[in-house]
């Protein structure tokens, strides 16, 4: 197995809110990928004395140690777990129930001898290329799917979508949402390689459509995940005012990228 990890913050003046690891049992047998995609905050108050890598060095680093240690739990009680166990660690001093208490987005992978196991909750990406090469997105579209309007101003998101029934889901303080997560079960000999990317990432294919899933998986296994972000940093660059891509909050993003050759 070879594995690849690039993570770079969208400014350098700003700590990369993303978090990114992989792992590895002890017996040598099978491994995990866990990348987190922390939820940019608003300037204004969100119940909470902590940033958002804070929130997700802890629930990223829990989740690392559950996907190498505890097979017998599925990746859905691991992250309600983790996502319980965070939010024991600063409820006495924070508001919880804030719609934009620290947050994330969440893509996990486990495989053993004789399958691999994934999820996804929100707008990060895993990818799957079976042996004969093709590539099959994992994806958690419920935002995509959402009308432009109603996704107008932050805080109508907070109001009406964030976290809530008919809207979308990230990993914050409620452990039940991942039951709302995209998950399943490949057999291994299915799986060749893999990539998960956060969203700053991703935007190759879905902000500035150089490529489609495929295309893009071509590029990482070709010249790497580095290869990937500063191809992004580009785009991002060359279309500083955001004028002709629409859909972009900021200029650049945190973006991450791990690539797992099995």
């Amino acid at each position: 197995m070879r594995t690849e990890v690039v993570s770079e913050p969208g400014r350098p003046d700003r700590a990369n809110e993303d978090f990114a690891a992989v792992g590895l049992p002890v017996c040598g047998q099978g491994g995990a990928v866990v990348v987190l995609d922390g939820v940019t905050p608003p300037a204004t108050e969100t119940g909470c004395l902590h940033s958002v890598p804070w929130f997700t060095a802890r629930l990223g680093g829990a989740l690392t140690e559950l996907t190498v240690s505890r097979p017998d739990l599925t990746l859905r009680e691991m992250l309600a777990r983790t996502i319980g166990g965070t939010a024991e660690e600063h409820a006495d001093t924070c508001d919880l129930s804030h719609p934009r208490t620290p947050q994330a987005t969440v893509v996990l992978a486990r495989w053993s001898a004789l399958s691999l196991d994934y999820l996804v909750l929100s707008d990060s990406a895993l990818l799957l290329e079976s042996p004969g090469g093709l590539v099959t997105p994992v994806l958690d579209d419920r935002l995509d799917r959402l009308p432009r309007a109603a996704r107008a101003t932050e805080a109508l998101v907070d109001s009406t979508l964030r976290n809530k029934e008919g809207g979308f889901f990230t990993a914050a303080a409620d452990p039940s949402v991942a039951e709302r997560a995209v998950t399943g079960s490949v057999p291994l000999e299915e799986v060749r390689a893999l990539a998960a990317l956060t969203d700053g990432a991703t935007r190759w294919v879905e902000k500035f459509h150089e490529g489609d899933w495929a295309q893009c998986f071509g590029l990482l296994r070709k010249e790497g995940a580095g290869a990937l972000v500063d191809r992004v940093r580009e785009l991002e660059r060359a279309d500083r005012e955001e004028r002709r891509y629409l859909g972009r909050s900021k200029t650049h993003d945190d973006a991450t990228a791990v690539f797992v050759r099995l």
